[in-house]
């Protein structure tokens, strides 16, 4: 019979190598020199963090107008077209804040990729919020809101900054109290919610990026 830790060490075993636990925390730069992992957080870190915020600004004020103006079936679909869009007018929106999210040039950052499964995450949420609508066509602005606000939880660990903390909370707190609150106004409060914390957190993002710039 194993001994645990021979159990132990034929699970280890048994992990892929690229998977594998292992205590060399560092890639190679384009100058050959070894790049830490601290070091590839701490220069991921000094980034702005504006276009992503803006782009999910500008979606959510779009799905509120249409919330104000047009059947909720109308405002409900472009809801979708809406926060779908986030992550490729972010990706524009880069290019005019020096983020430039597409640029091949930069040295490769493993939390680029990191962020990006962040991105994707907030995208296979709809594979939840969409049979939910299925049943209750008013659920769309609660669960969308919601899931799709998670990705700011993982990023603020990153950065080691409560900005992502305190964008995910106050945003779920919100949006839920609103679409329990106000059903008859969920498809234009709650992305007034929204927009309201994005603003918040902007302005905290900008100042701390400022901050380290100085």
């Amino acid at each position: 019979m194993n001994t645990p830790a021979a159990t132990t060490a034929i699970a280890l075993n048994a992990i892929p190598p690229a998977l594998a636990p292992s205590g060399n925390s560092s890639s190679t730069g384009a100058d050959g020199q070894a790049i830490s992992l601290d070091a590839h957080r701490a220069e991921f870190a000094r980034r702005r963090f504006l276009a992503m915020p803006l782009a999910g600004t500008l979606a959510w004020v779009v799905v509120g107008v249409a919330g104000a103006t047009l059947p909720p079936a109308q405002a409900t679909l472009v809801l979708y077209i809406a926060t779908g869009c986030i992550a490729y007018l972010g990706m524009l929106i880069s290019r005019f804040t020096g983020e430039h999210f597409m640029d091949r040039s930069r040295p490769k950052n493993p939390f680029d990729a990191l962020f990006m499964s962040t991105v994707g995450m907030a995208v296979l949420v709809y594979s939840i919020a969409i049979p939910f609508a299925m049943c209750d066509s008013s659920s769309v602005p609660l669960s969308v809101g919601i899931l799709t606000g998670l990705m700011w939880l993982p990023l603020s660990w990153v950065i080691q900054h409560g900005v992502g903390v305190f964008h995910t909370v106050l945003r779920t707190l919100l949006v839920l109290t609103a679409w329990l609150a106000f059903p008859q106004h969920r498809l234009t409060l709650i992305p007034a919610v929204i927009v309201g914390v994005y603003l918040v957190t902007i302005v905290v993002l900008e100042r701390r990026w400022r901050m380290l710039a100085a």
